[in-house]
């Protein structure tokens, strides 16, 4: 009964495009809390505070689910079908097209319904940057990849490129084995190519200096100036430590037809960004991650890396 069930599962989510999908056991992460703790108290959130938010249920799936037995990790392939022209402002590959909240909330409450049919019923909820979620010791112990230097989850297959979602339930189904190697070695190239050094060693990221928090978490809020020039054009987000990575060269275009490029983020120029009318952003970026730090967000962060 467990077998099929967990086959079940997986088959559905298959169906549904998800490109790796693996179980575990539903257990308190004590370990991770160490590290969360040690990674809190050493302020590498900046003014993330919600990180600082539900302790306890980031450690324990039992929180958000009472009487939860498995976590299922799925993930989706984000990697773009096309690059940026060379010379325009850089934005992070995964807001290359479609709010990937949107399309993965859409097919975790299929997955759901799927699985109440074809499998039975069930209490759980579907998490997607929704909650408080370990989301890549998950991965890891569903056996889905290891988590690099860069804090990344790499899956020995395809890469980083990818989003992870998780469904915590009930359904007591049959764990995958915990992926145990750590294949990054003696590779050190995203400590070293990162330009500000936010990559520490024993696998810690300062977020408070990563170029992804500047451009997109610190709203409002003027960028510190011993940061100028350090930035490399990047204009929302960051993927430095992963273009670097030599896990990466196995990278493949993603199916999901959702994130096709906006042509707009392939082409723009400075200029044309800097020009730019609310109305005009609103109308091509309201389904789009860069919604999040807004028109004002984008023009600061513009202003920030164009000027000497």
């Amino acid at each position: 009964m467990k077998e099929k069930q967990t086959i079940r599962v997986k088959k559905i989510a298959a169906e549904l495009g998800f490109d790796f999908c693996g179980i575990a056991k539903a257990v308190k992460l004590d370990e991770d809390a160490k590290r969360l703790e040690s990674w809190l108290h050493n302020e590498m959130h900046g003014n993330m505070h919600y990180m600082e938010r539900y302790f306890d249920m980031r450690i324990d799936p039992r929180q958000l689910v009472p009487e939860a037995k498995s976590v299922v990790t799925l993930l989706l392939n984000y990697f773009p079908t096309e690059k940026q022209h060379e010379g325009t402002p850089k934005i992070s590959k995964y807001a290359y097209g479609k709010d990937y909240h949107e399309v993965i909330r859409e097919k975790l409450n299929k997955l759901i319904d799927s699985i109440r049919i074809n499998v039975g019923e069930f209490h759980g909820r579907g998490f997607v940057d929704s909650a408080p979620v370990l989301e890549r010791t998950w991965a890891q112990r569903s056996g889905l990849g290891w988590v690099a230097k860069n804090g990344n989850l790499i899956n020995k297959q395809m890469g980083s490129f990818f989003f992870i979602a998780t469904l915590i339930t009930d359904l007591d189904l049959v764990p995958d084995e915990p992926f145990a190697q750590d294949y990054c070695g003696t590779c050190s190239r995203c400590i070293d190519a990162c330009p500000t050094d936010a990559i520490l060693p024993g696998k810690v990221v300062d977020g408070s200096k990563c170029i992804s928090y500047f451009t997109i978490e610190l709203k409002d809020m003027l960028i510190p100036g011993e940061m100028k020039g350090k930035f490399e054009n990047w204009m929302f987000g960051c993927d430095i430590c992963q273009d670097v990575c030599p896990w990466n060269r196995f990278s493949k275009p993603t199916n999901e037809i959702e994130f096709t490029p906006l042509p707009e983020i392939l082409d723009l120029s400075t200029r044309e960004w800097e020009m730019m009318t609310e109305e005009k952003f609103k109308k091509i970026f309201d389904h789009s991650p860069l919604s999040r730090s807004k028109l004002r967000g984008i023009q600061r962060n513009l202003k920030f890396i164009s000027q000497p």
